[in-house]
C-alpha cells in the first residue's frame, strides 16, 4: 500500500498513545471494524516497538501501521526497523525526514509556520504535519495552503469528530485524531471505539475539500 494515497482517501490517522500491550489487539480491530486503516503508535508509549511490530505482523496489508512522536533520524531508524510503514514528528528535524526518505518511509514532519512547511517540503516531506492545529483552527490550514498549494498538510492536536470535517473542507489531506477516538480509559472497550470510528470515517468519506 502507497502510504500517502491511503492516507488521502481515508482521512483519518487514529493516534495510539497510553495503550498497552495488551490492549492492542482489541483496538486494532474495532478500528479496523470502524473503517480506520491508518494507526499511528507514539513511541512514548511504553513497549511502543514491539506494538508497531506487532501490529505490522497481524494488520500488515489491511491497515498502515505508523510511528509517531519520533523526534531524531536515530528514532525514526528504529522505528523503520520494526516495520512502521510511515513515521510523524512533533518538530521539524531534517535529520528524521533523510533517515525517512532513506529507507522510502513517508516521513511527516511537525511545523507550525508557513516558513517552517516549506522548508518541510523542500526537504522531501510530502505530507506535513501542522501542530498543534487546534490553536489555529481550520482556517489556518486554509491559510495556509492559499500561497502554498502544492503542500499535503495533516493537522493536529486538538482535532475531534466534531471538527474533523471542518479542516477537511480547508484543504487538509487528512486529520490526525488522539484522544477523543482512542485513549487509556477506552482502551479496553472495543464497542465504543468501533462505534466512534465508523461515525468518524462516515463522516468523512464524503467531505468535499476546499479549492482554494
Amino acid at each position: 500500500m502507497d502510504a500517502l494515497n491511503v492516507i488521502r482517501e481515508t482521512k483519518v490517522i487514529s493516534i495510539l498513545r497510553g495503550v498497552g500491550a495488551e490492549q492492542l489487539h482489541g483496538v486494532m480491530d474495532a478500528l479496523y471494524d470502524g473503517g480506520v486503516r491508518c494507526v499511528e503508535i507514539a513511541l512514548n508509549s511504553d513497549g511502543a516497538l514491539k506494538m508497531i511490530d506487532k501490529a505490522k505482523k497481524d494488520y500488515g496489508g489491511r491497515m498502515l501501521i505508523g510511528a509517531g512522536t519520533v523526534l531524531d533520524g536515530a528514532g525514526a531508524r528504529l522505528a523503520i526497523e520494526a516495520g512502521a510503514d510511515f513515521a510523524l514528528s512533533p518538530t521539524l528535524s531534517f535529520e528524521f525526514i533523510k533517515m525517512c526518505l532513506t529507507y522510502n518511509v513517508l516521513a511527516v514532519p511537525g511545523v507550525f509556520t508557513p516558513t517552517e512547511a516549506l522548508s518541510a517540503w523542500q526537504a522531501g516531506a510530502r505530507l506535513i504535519k501542522v501542530f498543534p492545529a487546534g490553536s489555529v483552527g481550520p482556517s489556518y490550514i486554509k491559510g495556509m495552503k492559499g500561497p502554498l498549494p502544492q503542500l499535503e498538510l495533516l493537522p493536529v492536536g486538538g482535532v475531534t469528530a466534531e471538527n474533523a470535517a471542518d479542516y477537511i473542507k480547508a484543504g487538509a489531506a487528512a486529520v490526525g485524531i488522539g484522544s477523543c477516538l482512542v485513549n487509556s480509559r477506552n482502551a479496553g472497550d472495543a464497542d465504543t471505539i468501533r462505534a466512534k470510528a465508523d461515525k468518524l470515517t462516515s463522516l468523512l468519506k464524503n467531505v468535499p475539500k476546499s479549492r482554494t
